[in-house]
């Protein structure tokens, strides 16, 4: 029978304890991905539209923790247009501090890209997340897309790859951010790309916050897909903060600690 680990009490710890209890996996070989969501505690994933909307003041420490220790930081191009992206913030003495340990970051403390999976390569190239980042963003994309698009995003800066016909599998991503070192990845969704990542068996961990609020009304899950596939999980640590909000981190039942 599995031990279920006692919840910590996220008052007590401090940056660098929250940095051990969320790092990636050592010698990694390959990409691992981590996705993070927030949701009530009746299953919503967004209020007023807006995921941010849910997340208190631990799920914003953790957020930036997150962000600090991936190598990239991948979304769909809905969740991009619906949040607004820009480029990703972090903390550059954190990321410089991180590499030296070989825990992720960077040697120059930059900040991860943001790889958006768009299958028609539908964004706006005037948008934040050209316009507002330090880092070029990649665009994961299919052959099939308009060349169009494809041709204004590159000339907005980003790095445009094709990496399907006409869908962007997961073994494609994996392959095209392994392929430029992108091991440590970071999905903050939206439900379709975390639903597709399940199904094709690629989701290595979910960083689950739930907020102490009921919601109702229309909001969606955190997952959705054509078909089920269910996948067990383990829970490795639950932070619990003052407000109620609980913070859970989950691994594959088979994946490497």
């Amino acid at each position: 029978m599995q031990r279920v680990p006692n919840a910590i009490q996220f008052t007590t710890l401090a940056a660098d304890d929250l940095v051990r209890l969320y790092a990636y996996p050592t010698r990694l070989e390959s990409p691992w991905i981590r996705v993070n969501f927030v949701s009530s505690i009746d299953g919503a994933m967004t209020l007023d539209g807006r995921s941010g909307a849910l997340g208190g003041p631990a799920d914003k420490t953790v957020f930036g923790i997150l962000r600090d220790l991936a190598d990239v930081v991948l979304v769909g191009a809905g969740t991009v247009r619906t949040e607004n992206y820009g480029g990703a913030r972090t903390d550059s003495f954190r990321r410089i501090r991180l590499f030296h340990h070989g825990l992720g970051g960077a040697q120059d403390g930059a900040a991860p890209p943001i790889a958006v999976v768009t299958a028609s390569a539908a964004l706006d190239p005037a948008a934040r997340l050209f316009t507002d980042t330090s880092r070029p963003p990649i665009v994961l994309t299919t052959a099939a897309a308009p060349a169009e698009r494809k041709h204004a995003l590159a000339a907005a800066g980003a790095e445009v790859l094709e990496v399907g016909e006409t869908t962007v599998p997961a073994a494609g991503i994996r392959a095209a951010l392994a392929e430029r070192g992108l091991l440590r990845v970071l999905c903050e969704g939206g439900p379709s790309l975390f639903g597709e990542l399940i199904v094709a068996e690629a989701v290595d961990e979910l960083c689950l916050t739930v907020s102490p609020l009921l919601v109702g009304g229309t909001a969606g899950r955190i997952a959705v897909s054509p078909n089920a596939l269910p996948t067990p999980m383990r829970l490795w640590h639950a932070l619990l903060d003052d407000d109620g909000t609980v913070l859970t981190r989950w691994k594959r039942g088979h994946t490497q600690s």
